[in-house]
């Protein structure tokens, strides 16, 4: 192993980490009780009703989805975070985030588009944590293609 090789390594594990918390502090964002609410399934339940109004007003999905979506989408980052940080299947695990990461930056520019958010949120929510995921995703890649049990075809 050379000391490049251990850089690497070491940048990929800080870069799942760092990945990882941003799934983690999303999910907890959205299902997190409001002004100084107890943790309860009430509060929770509220959380997530504003979340979803919040879904609703980029005006994206049908009427019949906002809710639903809205109340998966916290599990699913929150499994997201688990997997990225377990490292097992990281190229999958990490391409799902990239992909999750740019199809949430697509449905902002669409809400550019019509007006529902400015360039500041478009930039600020829409594309800010896209490089890290995409990093990540690379350094995965590349890393099963260095692995000794890997053959090239």
């Amino acid at each position: 192993m050379t000391p490049r090789s251990d850089w690497g390594r070491l940048l990929l594990l800080v870069g799942r980490f760092a990945l990882a918390a941003v799934f983690f502090a999303t999910a907890y964002a959205k299902v997190k009780p409001q002004g100084g609410m107890p943790w309860t399934v009430g509060s929770i339940k509220v959380s997530l009703a504003m979340f979803a109004l919040g879904v609703d007003s980029y005006q994206i999905l049908p009427p019949w989805a906002v809710n639903p979506v809205a109340h998966l989408l916290p599990p699913f980052e929150l499994v997201l975070g688990l997997w990225i940080l377990s490292g097992i299947s990281l190229r999958y695990s990490s391409l799902l985030a990239t992909v999750f990461l740019a199809t949430l930056f697509f449905a902002m520019v669409r809400a550019h588009a019509l007006n529902f958010v400015g360039p500041a949120r478009l930039v600020r929510d829409g594309i800010q944590y896209f490089p890290l995921a995409l990093a990540v995703t690379v350094a995965s890649f590349m890393k099963h293609r260095e692995s000794p049990g890997h053959r090239s075809a």
